[in-house]
């Protein structure tokens, strides 16, 4: 029977998923309803109906939003393409890519540029690796797998550069980048890895806890690439993990024999949802839930620039 819950830390809303969540939620105060959203603004179903409730229309396609309409691109970014197609339907765009997904695009254009054959490791129709690809998809190629990069097939003095996705499993990364540089010593390297700080650090976390738990709950949406990795990191510790939207889909059955449950949320997941899974304990006899470790992150984005401008312009003229 479980008798204690552990919550890792950090867990939850990164600084790029509050930084885009806000920005609708301001755009929707600022320029009234609708706000066109391209795509899920962050990988999380309860966030997504949050804002549809206060007047967000999410569309897949930029050219589903009516000409001069307000869009909002999400936090995974867009191709150059989407911008084109935007600013020939003249819409107002609000770019809410997290700033960190933004320097892999970067470094993906001046690679190019500079004649690299580009390496970008990521998982397939992801929309940040769509995104990514989309900036030089001439000189861009994907890999998935150390499998993939031993299938890699380049002419002889081709200049190779590496780029990732910023939500992908550090280890596993690792383990792709020690593969394509023992088949290719020259690759070059990004200055600074690009998985983000708040995915390795919530990888992190979930390993500082492992020997603690019988079983790991993740909270986070199915399309959460973080979320998932996070499930991963404690299966491949031995821990059990599963992954939750929020405590309806937490299965009785996974808690037999278990004394105590770890629970974290993935970068988009809102901490609101974790309270609901700690009453869903506490409503099944749980008194011990308790923070493991406590660890704080400081890191802030401003909002996108464009936003900024009009809500500055607006209050100049209040």
């Amino acid at each position: 029977m479980v008798n204690r819950v552990l919550l890792a830390s950090p867990r939850g809303y990164c600084a790029g998923v509050e930084r885009a969540v806000e920005t609708v939620e301001r755009a929707l105060e600022h320029y009234g309803t609708p706000i066109y959203v391209r795509k899920q603004i962050v990988h999380n179903a309860h966030v997504v109906r949050d804002l549809e409730e206060r007047g967000a229309i999410f569309v897949e396609s930029e050219d589903e939003a009516p000409a001069g309409a307000t869009i909002v691109f999400s936090a995974h970014g867009v191709a150059p393409s989407v911008h084109d197609v935007s600013a020939r339907l003249g819409h107002g765009t609000i770019d809410a890519t997290c700033p960190l997904v933004t320097k892999v695009h970067v470094q993906a254009r001046r690679y190019a540029a500079e004649g690299y054959k580009v390496v970008l490791i990521g998982h397939a129709g992801h929309e940040e690796v769509v995104g990514t690809m989309g900036e030089a998809p001439e000189a861009t190629v994907l890999v998935e797998s150390v499998g993939d990069v031993e299938r890699l097939d380049f002419p002889p003095g081709t200049r190779l550069a590496y780029i990732t996705q910023t939500t992908l499993s550090v280890d596993e990364t690792g383990e792709i980048i020690l593969a394509l540089r023992r088949r290719f010593p020259d690759i070059h390297a990004p200055k600074k890895e690009d998985i983000c700080y708040a995915t390795s650090n919530r990888q992190w976390a979930v390993k500082e806890m492992l020997a603690e738990i019988d079983l790991l709950l993740v909270i986070g949406s199915s399309n959460s690439s973080n979320s998932n990795r996070l499930v991963e990191v404690a299966r491949a510790g031995g821990v059990p993990a599963h992954l939750i939207d929020d405590e309806t889909d937490i299965d009785e059955a996974w808690l037999d024999g278990v004394g105590t449950v770890g629970v974290t949320s993935g970068a988009s997941a809102p901490e609101k949802l974790v309270a609901r899974v700690c009453d869903w304990f506490r409503a099944h006899g749980v008194d011990s839930i308790e923070p493991y470790q406590m660890v704080d992150e400081d890191v802030t984005f401003r909002l996108p620039v464009e936003l900024r401008r009009e809500l500055a312009l607006a209050e100049s003229q209040s």
